[in-house]
């Protein structure tokens, strides 16, 4: 167990913990955990853990504070755990410093997914990121800006290229409106999602089989959207 991944629970439910902790350690993760704010973060920062859970409804600081103080000095991965399922809990943990955000019930195969996506995007960060991506029938190459589809080269405009290689390099993470229209467009066009509507659609017709139904394109109604790349 010395080798195994790291993660750190934060949560007040004490059967959340129980379980996780039982549900962590059976698939070979380092388990630590703590059942306030404060805590959590004392242990976050002299344990150096590999993924963060956390929990919004703390009984000491809400779980939104808590990203935002762990933010000003990890990027530890932080995967939200909560009960709390409205739109704008999930964007402000999200554009307050989340990764990935999972609402109470869960599943347990899905919390295991998401962690692992989040042991990826961690490596990825430390210099190990692979430069091509493959999904499906996709494949994009992040260095010479090159996007196939079924072996034949797909034709995007710069902005296209540039939507795409951001949702592609993050895959698997939920990106907000706003997070991805700053980064594509500029921080002034954060609200404007018709921008991003518009180049959404025009990306889905050039990827997707059945642009309607998308397989790699994941709309997260009301928050962003989510990159499927292959394991």
């Amino acid at each position: 167990m010395n080798n195994a991944p790291h993660i750190l629970v934060i949560d007040d439910e004490p059967q959340i913990l129980r379980a996780l902790r039982t549900i962590l350690a059976e698939n070979e993760f380092k388990v630590s955990i703590a059942n306030r704010g404060e805590d959590g973060l004392n242990i976050a920062a002299t344990t150096t853990p590999d993924v963060i859970i956390l929990d919004l409804g703390l009984p000491d600081m809400d779980g939104v504070e808590v990203c935002k103080r762990l933010r000003e000095w990890t990027q530890c991965p932080i995967i939200v755990l909560s009960a709390r399922d409205s739109e704008r809990d999930k964007v402000a943990a999200l554009d307050n410093g989340a990764d990935d955000y999972l609402t109470k019930p869960f599943g347990i195969e899905e919390l295991l997914a998401r962690v692992r996506v989040a042991l990826r995007h961690s490596a990825q960060k430390q210099g190990t990121q692979s430069k091509i991506i493959k999904a499906g029938n996709l494949t994009i190459d992040l260095v010479w800006h090159l996007v196939k589809r079924d072996g034949i080269e797909v034709k995007l405009t710069a902005t296209e290229y540039k939507l795409l290689s951001y949702l592609a390099s993050n895959h698997g993470r939920v990106l907000t409106h706003q997070s991805i229209l700053s980064h594509v467009w500029d921080p002034a066009d954060a609200d404007h999602t018709e921008y991003l509507r518009v180049y959404m659609r025009q990306l889905r017709k050039k990827l997707e089989e059945n642009p309607e139904r998308p397989q790699y394109v994941i709309t997260e109604p009301g928050i962003g959207y989510r990159f499927m790349a292959d394991e």
